[in-house]
């Protein structure tokens, strides 16, 4: 595919990075409603990737079950009343913990990428 098309394509999220994704926007940040959480990945992104309801906001429930973020009320851009999320102390822990993991993984990936015969 060449790659003037790549530029047109938009992936879902690589499978289990939205966590490393969410925790990190928030680090970086601070407290955000979850719209602005999933437009921001996708802004860093380039567009390149697309988060929908059914995949942001479970992994934001599930996030805060694990005491990663906690959440309020708060009032949006457009004076609607959403959920804010922030990192927690613990979240933050864990974040260093997904990147530590995720450096990793992409180390080994690249290991056999650039493995000879």
């Amino acid at each position: 595919m060449a790659a003037a098309n790549l530029s047109n394509i938009k992936a879902d999220v690589p499978y289990g990075t939205l966590d490393l994704l969410i925790l990190k926007t928030l680090d970086t940040l601070g407290p955000l409603h979850g719209y602005r959480i999933a437009r921001r990945i996708e802004q860093v992104a380039e567009n390149l990737l697309r988060l929908n309801q059914g995949s942001i906001y479970p992994a934001l429930m599930r996030l805060e079950q694990q005491g990663w973020i906690r959440t309020e009320w708060g009032v949006s851009e457009t004076k609607r009343k959403v959920k804010v999320y922030s990192l927690t102390r613990a979240g933050a822990k864990q974040l260093g913990i997904e990147v530590a993991n995720w450096e990793r993984a992409t180390a080994l990936v690249a290991r056999f990428l650039e493995a000879k015969a």
